[in-house]
């Protein structure tokens, strides 16, 4: 088993240094700078006796390296080892020669490290070609080279007993002349390549590939496409050192747990598909690259949001949910996870997502692609527990449809801060439009009927209450009428009973007021929390009017208007009769007294029966000669009319004639012997001037 180890190793070993042969040299790949960690020497010492400048051991940390020329010009190198006393030799073969036949090399350095340092290559001042060790030249003279030329570089870190020092080196083109590369020649790289990952922070950090797991088994396959980027004809290899990718050793071709802290290396390798000799076939451009630990954490949290006015729903803007702190990242939200799984029915409106309480699941996703996924809690606040109220209000005694409403003490709510709208419509009140204002909210008018509040507590919330407004119709008396009375008269008002409370214009506070003459009153009356005023009047009767009086000798009829029928009559203010009519009346002055239903004080008038004879003898002897009402000369209008039996006015009895007849017609002829008629009328003299009729008729006898 031993045995059979060290075969194994050995053969790894050997691969590892099969480059630092010539027959395996690398190509220099344009003017880039190398850098290189020589570990040993080939499968055989080329160098040893050769007859160069380089010592009888010939290698020890070695390695070769083919060179193209691709313009023309002088050509220089500066080698510096990364440690000062690390000792560098090297010689060029060529140009255009083969490893089988190197012949002599036509520069050659083995200086010494002591003095000069350990800087050593070609440049523009030296003029050797040649230093054997221990020379104190480092420098040897630059080569002038032509287009198409193919040299060989041998460069041994030396090392001895007085020597061991091993340090990488570092070396850089100089002169004019430039370097075949497929790396720099569109026609055999058409498109740039692309350096795997991201910047690091330090941009003097190498790029990093992130990564969502950690430790990560990654395929560095998926990097290559994105490097090469389509350029033909090159490979990609990864390795974990640089040396292993400048020579295409111990690639990296599996997938392999990767390190956070290590440098991974990519070698990009050229083959010209129509030259396999070409000398720029197994061109190497390397790069290197790091892993970033991409992955991001998530916490779930909880929004709450209103379940306005108790809809069993409520609108959430998912986005805010606090899952994450980076803000680079990218969310999607579904309702399950295996939808989240899936990648099916995202929700498409997180920012108004309107649901129940609930459970919602987010991917969050870095810009490197790495996800985790959150759960978002969707909760309720406390509801607002509103209920509808009524209130009632009296009505308004203009308007006793209408009542003015005090809607801010609707117990609608006990919740202590609860902030309280209103609305005519309970789509106004969800919207928030025309809001009755606060002032007016304090006396509403508003006839039978509902308004709407909006309740809100701290967090916003709302819940719509309804309020019933009822206008207490006013309660007014039955029982409390206008009257009529005699002026002179007094009566009682009465509100009647069922009021809790009775204030009289008068200052009365009883049911009833008494001793109350003609005129207007209102009472006060109070049925619960209402009060409402009820006028009432007491009114005068209307007295009667005798319109006018006809008297027929001593018949007396009375003819009466207004006041209130029946009427009474009397001629001496003690005996009253239901009829108009007087009999019998005694001539001269008498007094009619009238009233009507409301026996009120009567009316009086006087008037005059006159007492005159019913026949005349116009003879001039001093005995009946004349019809005389001369007594009644003090009468207004006084006028009488006689008449012959066919209703003739034969004569006018007035002032001019002295309210006498004698007999005679209008011309001054006595009339024949006969009956006559006739009538007398005046008006009283009383404020009313009573019209006063009086007819009879009268004998004429004329003797001639």
């Amino acid at each position: 088993m031993k045995k059979l180890l060290l075969i194994i190793f050995f053969g790894i070993s050997r691969v590892l240094l099969a480059q630092a042969d010539c027959a395996t040299a690398l190509a220099v790949c344009g003017n880039s700078t190398i850098t290189y960690n020589p570990t040993g020497y080939g499968d055989i010492k080329e160098m040893v006796n050769s007859g160069t400048c380089i010592d009888a051991a010939g290698e020890h940390y070695s390695i070769w390296y083919r060179i193209t020329i691709a313009t023309g010009g002088t050509l220089t190198f500066d080698l510096i080892p990364n440690d000062p006393d690390a000792d560098y030799d090297w010689a060029i073969f060529g140009p255009n020669v083969t490893c089988a036949a190197l012949g002599a090399p036509i520069r050659c350095n083995a200086a010494t490290v002591i003095g000069p340092g350990p800087n050593t290559g070609l440049n523009m001042t030296s003029t050797i070609t040649n230093a054997i060790g221990g020379s104190s030249t480092p420098y040897c003279k630059y080569l002038d080279v032509l287009p198409g030329q193919t040299y060989y570089l041998f460069i041994d870190n030396w090392v001895s007993s007085t020597s061991s020092t091993t340090a990488p080196f570092s070396l850089t083109w100089g002169g004019t002349a430039t370097l075949a590369s497929p790396f720099t020649d569109p026609n055999t790289q058409p498109y740039p390549f692309n350096p795997p990952g991201v910047p690091a922070a330090n941009p003097a950090d190498p790029r990093e590939v992130v990564v969502c797991v950690n430790p990560p088994l990654f395929d560095f396959s998926t990097l290559s496409a994105g490097i090469l980027n389509g350029n033909p004809n090159f490979t990609i290899s990864y390795h974990t050192s640089q040396n292993d990718a400048l020579t295409g050793n111990n690639a990296i071709t599996v997938p392999t747990v990767v390190s956070m802290t290590a440098t991974y290396y990519y070698s990009i390798s050229y083959t010209d598909p129509s030259n396999p000799n070409s000398p720029l076939n197994k061109c190497k451009q390397i790069g290197l690259f790091k892993f970033r630990d991409g992955r991001i954490t998530t916490k779930n949290a909880t929004l709450t949001q209103c379940n306005n006015n108790n809809a069993g729903t409520a609108l959430y803007d998912l986005t805010t949910a606090d899952v994450i702190a980076d803000p680079n990242v990218t969310k999607k939200y579904y309702n399950s996870l295996p939808d989240l799984n899936a990648g099916i029915n995202e929700i498409t409106t997180p920012m108004a997502f309107t649901s129940a309480e609930g459970t919602i699941y987010v991917k969050v996703t870095s810009p490197f692609g790495c996800s985790a996924i959150a759960q978002i809690s969707l909760r309720f606040h406390p509801v607002v527990v509103v209920s509808d109220a009524t209130l009632r209000s009296c009505s308004v005694e203009t308007e006793p449809a209408t009542a003015l409403f005090n809607l801010t003490v609707a117990p609608v709510t006990t919740q202590l801060g609860a902030i309280k709208k209103y609305y005519r419509s309970e789509t106004d009140a969800i919207n928030q439009t025309n809001e009755i204002p606060g002032p007016l909210a304090l006396a509403y008018p508003a006839p039978n009927g509902v308004v709407y509040v909006r309740v809100s507590n701290a967090q916003g919330c709302y819940k719509i209450a309804k309020i019933t407004l009822v206008v207490i119709p006013p309660v007014y008396s039955a029982t409390l009428k206008d009257k009529t009375i005699c002026v002179e008269d007094k009566t009682t008002l009465d509100a009647g009973p069922g009021f809790n409370g009775y204030e009289w214009s008068t200052g009365a506070t009883t049911q009833s007021i008494t001793n109350v003459g003609v005129g207007t009153y209102w009472v006060k009356l109070k049925t619960g929390d209402c009060t409402v005023i009820q006028h009432v009047k007491v009114y005068p009767s209307e007295q009667p009017v005798v319109s006018n009086i006809d008297i027929s000798n001593t018949t007396v009829t009375v003819y009466v208007i207004g006041g209130t029928p029946a009427y009474k009559y009397s001629m001496d203010n003690i005996n009253w009769q239901d009829s108009n009519v007087f009999n019998n009346v005694k001539r001269g002055d008498a007094t009619i007294f009238v009233k009507d239903s409301y026996d009120c004080d009567p009316i009086d008038i006087s008037i005059v029966v006159p007492n005159l004879v019913n026949v005349i003898t116009p003879n001039d002897d001093g005995y009946n000669d004349v019809v005389d009402y001369s007594a009644l000369a003090n009468k207004k209008n006084l006028m009488m009319n006689i008449f012959d039996r066919y209703g003739n006015m034969i004569f006018q009895v007035d002032k001019s004639t002295g309210y006498k007849w004698n007999g005679t017609s209008k011309n001054g002829v006595k009339v024949p012997t006969g009956n006559y008629w006739y009538t007398v009328g005046w008006n009283e003299n009383d404020k009313m001037s009573t019209p006063i009729k009086y007819s009879g008729w009268i004998v004429v006898k004329n003797r001639d």
